[in-house]
């Protein structure tokens, strides 16, 4: 979640006030720091992972499982025996949006040597043994991305009641407030887009149809003041706070590029990317205690901070707003950065005009600018009275997880490794961003990974650089737009298909064969990468799948869609016990993934 700051945080009417305050200074800031670093070069490569916990707590003699709102306590105990007694602890750890959730990291960023690959899993392993270390006893440190009796009655541990009233911070119906992180920043947020948006986010999640589930599926809420019943959809599942999706956990990787060029470069180079990943990381079948027709959260999280009004959102006219504004905060990128990327650029692109001209005028880039112009359409939702006024010369104030620590680091070498081909081999991923919006809503449906078409550049090696077979330049270099790009599986793009693709898998593989790695690190990464060519096969299970199949086969399921506390208890204590690797799950891992030592001791930048 960054860095916290601390300060007395203002109402949504008096952020309001300081608004075009704030437009006007971070506009400043953002020159000052894009001059302080336009022309630095050469920077080394930087990389690191954050990983978003939920803490839940056991009662076997009931067999319930439920969130453990010690977050703040266990936080503390963890800074306190590591960061705060050693500098160089090789773990960090933060808060996270809800109060039974903490974030870790590695002490220290990664660098650019091939062998820092073979250290990922062994950083993880260390923070949940860390964390698991300092719980209670049937307390566990779990990475499930979505919780699925989350907002359902008596999900906390203390239990606490929601309190659906103007005075608190999101006035839910199921997620109550003391569930959120102490922090004033987390609760002024929720309290701000609630008042900025006039309503509370809606979000509707379709429902899995099974044998019994009631058709149509109205629900009724007995406390509800008439919103809920308005904004509710049959057949769907209804949340209505920013809990349902920042309450949720996640996998991240953050890079530092070489240049400003570098990093444009790389930004509009994975945006195609994010999609594909997302379907073969999905983990979020359940929501609220029912099973859904959606295996990713995306959707989720982009409608619980929604702040848009309903003037901006186009169904009401434009009167005290000043602009339609068609995606939440919270949601898929706009605009490529790049040069290259400028005539794939179809999405209407909404812009502050008189900060846009002022950009220019300062020297930076049409498409740079056009980017931040975008950005500041928005108004600010958390202001710290003590930050108001700052020195913009020096201040800048005003800008899917896995179940086991294996398959988190098998994402983040494959994410990281790409990024690396991606420069060295000049490949080019870009479509019309238009088809990366529509592959993302497809990413998201149940079993996309195997049932999904995405939209994916054909040749993708324009650099000139045939790596395998199959990869290299266009035949005529007379490729229109429109044959630039065909309709793939998941299956296709990451393993390739016979004069279709050549797959992302077989290119990895042919630039590890041109690095020096040792046979150690070797081994590692193509563990990592047969997981991933497994998954996108089909061969092995999504999380999201194998936790539908838990569920549909449990004893208590009536195929009515609905989660009891017992299931739930089930899967979280499975899911648990293949974390601690003290249950095997080859449907999802497979057989023989496990670390192989080798000795060797070469090296290689990349």
């Amino acid at each position: 979640m960054g860095l916290l700051s601390q300060g007395s945080p203002l109402s949504w009417e008096e952020t309001q006030r300081h608004a075009e305050h704030v437009r006007r200074h971070g506009i400043l800031q953002f020159l000052h720091i894009y001059r302080a670093v336009a022309e630095r070069q050469k920077d080394v490569l930087k990389w690191g992972d954050e990983v978003e916990y939920m803490l839940v707590a056991f009662d076997h003699e009931h067999k319930k499982v439920r969130l453990s709102l010690t977050g703040e306590e266990v936080l503390y105990t963890l800074q306190e025996k590591g960061e705060r007694v050693n500098p160089n602890h090789p773990t960090l750890w933060r808060p996270e949006y809800g109060s039974y959730m903490i974030e870790g990291t590695p002490g220290q960023p990664y660098g650019g040597t091939m062998s820092e690959f073979n250290t990922v899993q062994d950083n993880m392993r260390k923070r949940r043994q860390e964390a698991a270390s300092v719980l209670k006893e049937d307390e566990a440190l779990c990475t499930v991305t979505s919780f699925p009796r989350l907002g359902c009655p008596g999900f906390t541990l203390p239990e606490c009641e929601p309190t659906p009233v103007e005075g608190g911070a999101s006035k839910s119906l199921f997620f109550p407030d003391d569930a959120i992180n102490k922090h004033p920043r987390f609760s002024t947020l929720t309290r701000n887009i609630r008042h900025r948006r006039g309503e509370k986010v809606v979000i509707n999640v379709p429902i899995f149809k099974d044998k019994n589930t009631p058709s149509p599926l109205i629900e009724t809420f007995p406390r509800d003041d008439g919103e809920a019943a308005k904004a509710a959809k049959p057949d769907h599942i209804y949340m209505d706070a920013m809990g349902f999706g920042m309450g949720n956990c996640c996998l991240q990787v953050t890079f530092q590029a070489c240049s400003i060029s570098e990093a444009r470069c790389l930004y509009d180079q994975l945006a195609p990317i994010c999609p594909i990943v997302m379907a073969l990381s999905a983990a979020a079948p359940f929501y609220r205690g029912y099973v859904s027709d959606i295996d990713c959260r995306w959707g989720v999280i982009s409608a619980s901070v929604d702040d848009r009004t309903r003037e901006e959102r186009g169904l009401e006219p434009l009167k005290n707003n000043h602009y339609r504004i068609s995606k939440s905060r919270y949601d898929s990128i706009d605009s490529y950065l790049s040069e290259c990327g400028e005539k794939y650029n179809d999405i209407d692109l909404t812009i502050d005009k008189e900060i846009y001209e002022h950009l220019v005028k300062e020297g930076i880039d049409h498409l740079l600018a056009q980017h931040i112009a975008h950005l500041f359409i928005r108004d600010p939702l958390t202001l710290f009275e003590e930050k108001i006024h700052l020195d913009d010369a020096n201040e800048s104030d005003h800008f899917e997880v896995q179940l086991t620590d294996f398959e988190n680091s098998a994402y983040v070498v494959f994410v990281v490794l790409l990024t690396r081909v991606i420069l060295s081999y000049k490949l080019d991923f870009l479509i019309p961003l238009s088809k990366v919006d529509e592959n993302m809503k497809v990413a998201q449906k149940r079993d996309a990974v195997r049932q999904g078409m995405f939209y994916f550049r054909k040749d993708i090696c324009k650099g000139g650089n045939a790596v395998v077979d199959g990869c290299g330049p266009a035949q005529n270099g007379k490729e229109t737009d429109a044959e630039e790009y065909t309709l793939m599986s998941i299956d296709t793009i990451i393993n390739g298909k016979d004069g279709v693709f050549p797959g992302l898998i077989p290119i990895l593989n042919s630039y590890l064969e041109n690095m020096e790695v040792d046979v150690d690190t070797r081994c590692t990464i193509l563990n990592y990468l047969k997981l991933i060519k497994k998954r996108a096969s089909g061969e092995l299970m999504t999380v999201a799948r194998w936790m539908r199949e838990f569920i549909a086969n449990h004893p208590d399921y009536k195929q009515d869609s609905v989660i009891t506390d017992e299931m739930n208890y089930s899967l979280i204590r499975k899911c648990n016990q293949i974390a601690q690797e003290k249950a095997e799950c080859p449907e999802l891992l497979g057989v023989g993934f496990k670390k192989i030592k080798h000795s060797g001791n070469k090296t290689s930048s990349f």
